[in-house]
């Protein structure tokens, strides 16, 4: 049988993030995708000019007729919007016991858009959060959810133990915007920390980057790796296709998860 996994998450029109970049992702790891869309936005490579939220009612029907159906073993929320969206996808989680959540706390889009609205942040602390195997913010992100300033990978580590005290089981903080030559990532099991380093690529063809390692850890997960192990991979995953990144569109082209060879 192929592992199975659901996104939930908001449709990119350009195809470089959201459902579309979750899907293809899923499909270069062999696992079979399954989507419930959040939201509609109007989006290319250089930025979002509208965003149609979904009701909440009927993201929760879309997630009915999936877990009613075929059962995802592994599931990843990106665009969530509002808070009426984070409170039913959390109890839908926790109606259908949906298990190796991978909750990706999409905020503000690559160009500065805002994709959450700022009366859902805590929603998602309290009700989603608390259900997540792991939660994978990037600094923005980060600090959003916890109010600290972080520059430094030691900034990081304090940021995780904040996250993991609202209730997910792991933290994985994106260190992608710090400075330097190398790409730092900090993943915290609730017990220690390991940081999670590549060689920085210059790109600017790096739209999608987060929605394609969020897409990989559920994609692993669903293939029966254990947490630690799937992160490692999701960051050589979403290194290959930053590496990739096609010259597309006039702003920040996509990162390419179509062209890493399969582990």
């Amino acid at each position: 049988m192929i592992p199975v996994a659901l996104t939930i998450a908001g449709s990119d029109p350009s195809g470089g993030a959201g459902i579309q970049a979750d899907l293809k992702t899923f499909s270069a790891l062999k696992v079979y995708g399954m989507s419930v869309i959040t939201a509609l936005t109007a989006q290319n490579t250089q930025g979002v000019s509208g965003l149609m939220e979904a009701g909440a009612d009927f993201v929760g029907q879309q997630i009915d007729a999936v877990a009613t159906d075929i059962v995802p073993v592994a599931v990843k929320t990106g665009l969530l919007s509002s808070s009426a969206i984070v409170a039913v996808v959390a109890a839908k989680v926790r109606q259908y016991g949906l298990a190796r959540l991978v909750v990706d706390p999409v905020m503000i889009s690559t160009s500065g858009s805002r994709l959450l609205e700022a009366d859902a942040i805590e929603p998602l602390r309290r009700l989603l959060l608390p259900l997540a195997e792991i939660v994978t913010p990037n600094l923005a992100e980060a600090r959003a959810l916890t109010g600290r300033n972080i520059r430094t990978p030691e900034d990081m580590e304090e940021a995780a133990i904040d996250i993991h005290s609202f209730g997910a089981r792991h933290v994985l903080i994106k260190g992608g915007h710090l400075e330097g030559n190398e790409a730092i990532d900090v993943f915290f099991d609730g017990n220690a920390f390991t940081r999670l380093s590549s060689e920085r690529i210059n790109t600017n063809d790096c739209h999608g980057t987060g929605c394609v390692l969020s897409a990989a850890l559920a994609a692993y997960l669903a293939r029966g790796e254990p947490v630690a192990g799937a992160v490692q991979l999701a960051k050589e995953f979403v290194t290959g296709a930053i590496g990739n990144g096609l010259r597309l569109g006039g702003g920040h082209g996509p990162c390419d998860p179509l062209g890493i060879v399969e582990r």
